[in-house]
C-alpha cells in the first residue's frame, strides 16, 4: 500500500500541470509519515507545518491570499528556505483552517 501511495505522489510531482494536493484518509493511517518520507526522498527540503498545533498557522490565512506573503509566512514558521521545485510544503491538519483550503 505504501508503495502505491508513494508512486502516486511521484506521479503528482512530475505532472507539469500539478495543483495543490489534499491527502485524505483515516486518522492514524500514516498520511503524515508518508508525506514526510516523500519529502525526504524526493525534495531537497520539506517545510512541515501542523495547522492544528500552531496558532500562528491559523492566523496566516486570515488576511489575503497573496502567495508570496503566505510563502514567507510558512518559511518563517517552519524555518525552511522555500524554493520552487525543490521544497515540499506540507500543511498538516489543514482542515483546522478552513479558509486555507480555499
Amino acid at each position: 500500500m505504501r508503495r502505491q501511495v508513494f508512486e502516486k505522489l511521484k506521479a503528482w510531482k512530475t505532472n507539469p500541470d500539478r495543483k495543490s494536493l489534499i491527502l485524505r484518509g483515516a486518522r492514524q493511517a500514516g498520511k503524515t509519515w508518508v508525506l514526510k518520507d516523500f519529502g525526504r526522498r524526493e525534495f531537497l527540503n520539506t517545510a512541515y507545518l501542523n495547522c492544528e498545533k500552531n496558532e500562528s498557522a491559523k492566523t496566516l490565512f486570515q488576511d489575503d491570499f497573496d502567495v508570496q506573503r503566505l510563502i514567507r509566512g510558512i518559511s518563517a514558521l517552519t524555518r525552511v528556505d522555500i524554493q520552487p521545485e525543490t521544497t515540499l510544503i506540507v500543511l498538516d491538519e489543514i482542515q483546522e483552517v478552513p479558509r486555507a483550503i480555499q
